[in-house]
């Protein structure tokens, strides 16, 4: 396992918990398996690892992203993650916010949507 492996699931685990880097690992096939490396080296290893943003400023951007650009199974899973990030339900909002204003109202509405629905579990469980 390369370093940028090793630190890209460490860090992978600590954003959306071990229960869910455990699903995807044993869903993992021959056919996916360098895909799913190539992301937790680049992604998990390099970008959300990086020391320059707290795990709370990039839970926020990759929300508004992911909304921004209507990946909106990804955009829950991160809602879920905030747990773990420190991003707040007010960080949620204003993310969505700066949607509306520069992806448009229709990607920030579908993206309020699911994160009420997300959130009212979390508190729920």
């Amino acid at each position: 396992m390369s370093e940028a492996n090793s630190k890209g699931m460490e860090t992978r685990r600590a954003v959306l918990g071990d229960a869910h880097v455990d699903r995807a690992e044993a869903a993992k096939t021959d056919f996916d398996a360098p895909f799913q490396t190539m992301i937790t080296d680049a992604a998990w290893g390099n970008v959300w690892s990086g020391d320059h943003w707290t795990k709370r400023e990039r839970s926020m951007v990759t929300l508004a992203l992911l909304a921004a650009l209507g990946h909106y199974e990804e955009f829950e899973m991160h809602v879920r993650a905030t747990a773990r990030t420190g991003a707040t339900m007010e960080d949620i909002r204003e993310a969505l916010m700066h949607v509306g204003i520069y992806a448009g109202v229709p990607h920030a509405n579908h993206a309020f949507k699911i994160a009420k629905k997300v959130l009212a579990e979390m508190k729920d469980s």
